[in-house]
């Protein structure tokens, strides 16, 4: 019986008061559509006003029933109070603020989309400023970061958008009057954010009109936004979004998890999963792969899944590798050389990124892999000894080596000590078994030629061990995963 009552509750409906500044005059329109409504026969009461209001918005707030705030904060909205109260439209400004400690939900547009499902409709405010996927654009424009946003889909799956317009002149001029603010921004900054409103109304228009026409809501085009835990990927996330918006293209967001990434600090995990929130919130389809060669698993799904373009960030180019691999974009570029891939600059990458490793024991971590190395470097030596005073011939000895060496790389946790394991047989072979024995010194011509094979063969030997211990960890990692996602069908 209640959820057949549940069923027949109809979501309310949302109406924002959009602008391109503050002082422009959202709040009035607002109150003046809710006089229009109230005027309707409907049961309508304020919910919660912004502080900095004209005179006249100041007179037809007295003509409407206000709700009391949050445990008696003024400036905070009490929702509540609101659902309890169950009127027909209720008016909330500040669609992008954020709620005090202690609150339900953390953001306002959460407090209000709760009033929507609970069948109320709901008058906001909301200036370009904290629209998500504009961030970027904005703190270009303005020099100022806004802290307060709102996911782009609140601001596409409203009811109604009204445009609150105003020339920027003329705006400057209504507060050099109203002596009370000055304002912050010239004509210029104004007419660029005003140009940016505008576009973003026209955006969700076109949007809405492609959503009507189901077989042509995607173009050929598929974008590909590459995460990483770096600060900039913030940035790169939002230009991506902007762009598969104007191409009204498929979005996929990818994360190439790493062997390294286990290591990472929490602070680095935890950027990175607000990373993924973000793009996610912007619309993108989130996947995750598993490998070491970063380019080459970028190429190959973008291969799979019929990528157009590719668009990263500077910070992720840095040489990683200790030989001096070519750039990740250079590397993608002969992976795909048909492929369009977009380079993000941002003035915070010049600092090149390097993600930090959380080993709070790093320094037993080291004592240990070192003592295991050198311990099985030690037993392959004894062994080896012995092999020699019963007359096992030196390539028998030489195999003893590199068993140590791929033992080392099994037991250790990284490719350094599987490195310095093969240097040091080389050195401890040509040491103990070659003539003259005890010296570094080799009188037969073909020594070096062994010496060399016998350092790649263990080296190489030692890599490939490391690789199959860790694809090993990443399938377990894969198929623990797939088996909560299992388990989670089952229960749904």
């Amino acid at each position: 019986m209640r959820a057949k009552l549940m069923e027949t509750i109809k979501k309310g409906h949302l109406k924002i008061f959009f602008s391109y500044a503050e002082s422009i005059g959202t709040t009035l329109a607002m109150l003046k559509a809710a006089q229009t409504a109230k005027a309707q026969g409907m049961d309508v009461i304020i919910g919660f006003i912004g502080p900095r209001i004209c005179h006249e918005a100041l007179v037809l707030l007295k003509r409407f029933e206000m709700l009391s705030p949050s445990n008696g904060n003024s400036e905070e909205f009490n929702l509540d109070k609101a659902l309890e109260r169950n009127p027909d439209l209720i008016l909330v400004d500040g669609l992008a603020y954020s709620n005090k400690g202690g609150s339900r939900h953390r953001k306002r547009y959460q407090d209000i989309d709760e009033l929507l499902k609970a069948g109320i409709d709901v008058y906001t405010t909301v200036n370009v400023g904290n629209i998500e996927s504009l961030h970027d654009t904005v703190t270009e424009i303005t020099g100022i970061d806004t802290w307060e946003r709102i996911p782009d889909f609140i601001f596409d799956q409203a009811d109604q958008v009204e445009l609150i317009d105003m020339e920027p002149q003329e705006l400057i001029e209504r507060l050099e009057e109203s002596n009370t603010r000055e304002s912050v921004f010239t004509v210029e900054q104004l007419t660029a954010l005003r140009e940016a409103a505008l576009r973003r109304c026209a955006d969700r228009v076109k949007r809405l009109s492609h959503g009507q026409q189901k077989n042509s809501f995607h173009t050929d085009e598929h974008i590909l936004v590459c995460l990483s835990s770096a600060p900039s990927n913030r940035k790169i996330i939002r230009t991506a979004a902007r762009m598969a918006r104007a191409f009204n293209s498929q979005f996929t967001a990818l994360f190439v998890e790493t062997p390294d990434f286990s290591a990472a600090t929490l602070e680095n995990k935890q950027r990175l999963r607000d990373n993924q929130a973000l793009a996610e919130q912007l619309g993108a389809h989130i996947e995750t792969v598993y490998g070491e060669d970063v380019p080459y698993q970028i190429a190959e799904f973008a291969r799979l899944f019929g990528i157009t373009k590719i668009v990263l960030g500077r910070s992720v180019v840095a040489r990683k590798y200790l030989f001096g691999k070519m750039p990740l974009t250079e590397q993608l570029i002969s992976y795909v050389p048909e492929m369009d891939i977009h380079i993000i600059p941002d003035k915070s990458t010049d600092k090149r990124y390097h993600p930090q490793k959380a080993n709070p024991h790093w320094g037993f971590h080291i004592i240990a892999n070192t003592a295991k190395s050198g311990g099985i470097l030690t037993g392959a030596t004894f062994l080896s000894l012995g092999f020699y005073r019963l007359g096992f011939t030196e390539a028998n000895i030489i195999m003893v080596y590199i068993l140590g060496v791929l033992l080392t790389s099994i037991v250790t946790s990284h490719q350094i000590y599987s490195l310095v394991s093969s240097i040091a047989s080389v050195f401890i072979f040509n040491f103990l078994f070659t003539h003259p024995r005890f010296s570094l010194t080799a009188y037969e011509t073909g020594y070096p030629v062994t010496f060399v094979v016998m350092f790649l063969t263990a080296y190489i030997t030692g890599t490939f061990a490391i690789r199959y211990k860790e694809q090993a960890g990443q399938s377990a990692k894969i198929a623990y995963r797939t088996k909560i996602l299992f388990d989670t069908d089952k229960l749904l």
